[in-house]
């Protein structure tokens, strides 16, 4: 499997997860359910939520413009690597706060971040990096 496709698999997993957190509004009811939270914490999580979509986005937009300056160069080397750390933070946080949720979806998510952890690792191991 080339790095460029892999990198593609990236870009396309991490829209989708921008796509996914743009819909949070109507998914999770939270003109209703952030309305219990005062003003500053209701605002917080929105914009926690607008800036992880920014940064889904971007990530994308680098593993479509810029696939062999991530698999070969040290600082894109990096990158990857904080997205795999990123990923891996992700999946342990699942088991952390959702804890005893047995809902489906928990699941399905809960491989989601591991396919993210896996297609971000993979161009690490696969590639060797410029010299």
């Amino acid at each position: 499997m080339s790095t460029h496709f892999l990198l593609f698999l990236c870009a396309l997993h991490s829209a989708a997860l921008g796509v996914f957190h743009l819909c949070f509004w109507r998914l999770f009811d939270w003109k209703r359910a952030l309305a219990t939270l005062d003003r500053p914490n209701r605002a917080i999580v929105q914009i926690l939520n607008l800036r992880l979509t920014f940064v889904f986005f971007a990530v994308a937009a680098l593993c479509l413009l810029y696939p062999e300056a991530l698999a070969t160069t040290p600082l894109g080397r990096a990158l990857l690597v904080v997205m795999v750390l990123f990923w891996v933070g992700r999946t342990i946080e699942q088991f952390v706060f959702l804890r005893g949720l047995r809902h489906p979806a928990v699941h399905v998510l809960t491989a989601v971040f591991v396919l993210g952890a896996v297609l971000f690792a993979l161009p690490l191991w696969l590639v060797t990096p410029a010299a």
